[in-house]
């Protein structure tokens, strides 16, 4: 692994040149690592989460034309249906299956888990790219936040119950943010019940838990259990952010990203060497980057701790009692 180049470095910092389009393209024509070998997942099965539209379909679509069998998750059933119909239209003779689960309801996770056990056995990966945002604060069935809920405790738990160990799964990738820069993990209010509720901070705050969630994930497996790396896709052109931030749309325009732009990197973590032989790291446009920029982000070793007590404690119910033995 290389550490990324000074003027890399500086665009990030930058923001705009980073994680635009301008940062994409930039980096591919300096010089991108290697692309996963033709059909380097041909007969390996990967789940994908939110992947209806935008980068969740881009990435099932580009995990496709590796060889994958690709399950597409979604809460809706009939967009469901539709991405995987694209999906197969771009991809002559791709494999493709659709499974229906909110994932931010705990219950629903528990089932798909199951579903995903019985009918396609051990997975090479799982990549956790649900989404949500809120314009108001809003609270699953099951009491939580709905941006915590999706963000985190519903790919916590699946993780738990598919992803725990490496008969069953190879690799897990965490779709997060760049957003998460700008917040600190918030151990003292993960449900954001303190305050001003606003949409786009309770993003970036789940976001930040993803990633603190991903490093932890990968100290808790060690060596030899599946690897762990959460990613993000700088900004991109997707149905989400249109809907969720339509201002920021329409003044970024020009700039942004494409899906598959936005999902290049977390179909590479998927299927190149590279990213099989670390864990623990946050990447963008296939480097690894810092997960930091600021000191009054970082996070304490106890923190970090209590914050994993947390996400067992709370996704403990769901695991005892399909009768699971779930790390």
């Amino acid at each position: 692994m290389t550490e990324p180049r000074f003027w890399e470095r500086a665009m990030d910092r930058a923001i705009v040149p980073g994680y635009s389009r301008i940062g994409y393209h930039v980096r591919r024509r300096a010089g991108f690592p290697e692309d996963p070998e033709p059909w380097a997942l041909k007969g390996r099965t990967v789940v994908v989460t939110g992947a209806t539209s935008g980068i969740g379909e881009a990435a099932a679509t580009g995990l496709a034309r590796l060889g994958a069998s690709v399950v597409l998750v979604g809460r809706d059933e009939e967009r469901g249906r539709a991405a995987r119909r694209r999906v197969v239209a771009r991809v002559s003779g791709a494999e493709v299956t659709v499974r229906h689960c909110d994932v931010g309801s705990l219950p629903d996770v528990a089932r798909l888990a199951r579903e995903l056990r019985a009918e396609h056995g051990p997975l090479h990966a799982l990549v956790h790219n649900a989404g949500a945002m809120s314009a108001e604060r809003a609270e699953t069935a099951q009491g939580h936040e709905r941006s915590l809920a999706v963000h985190v405790l519903g790919p916590h738990l699946l993780s738990r119950l598919v992803a725990a160990d490496p008969a069953s799964c190879s690799r897990v990738v965490w779709m997060s943010s760049g957003g998460m820069y700008t917040q600190r993990l918030p151990v003292d209010d993960i449900e954001y019940t303190r305050g001003t509720y606003r949409a786009t901070t309770a993003h970036a705050r789940t976001k930040r838990m993803q990633v603190v969630l991903a490093e932890l994930w990968a100290e808790h497996l060690g060596a030899g259990g599946p690897v762990v790396h959460a990613t993000h896709p700088g900004w991109a052109d997707t149905p989400g952010l249109r809907s969720s931030l339509p201002t920021f749309r329409r003044v970024t325009a020009p700039l942004l990203r494409t899906p598959e732009e936005g999902a290049d990197t977390a179909v590479w973590l998927c299927a190149a060497d590279e990213p099989g032989t670390t864990t623990g790291l946050f990447w963008q446009d296939r480097r690894a980057r810092p997960t930091h920029y600021r000191a009054a982000t970082r996070e304490s070793r106890p923190d970090r701790a209590w914050f994993w007590r947390r996400c067992q404690e709370l996704t403990h119910p769901w695991v005892a009692d399909y009768g699971w033995r779930a790390e």
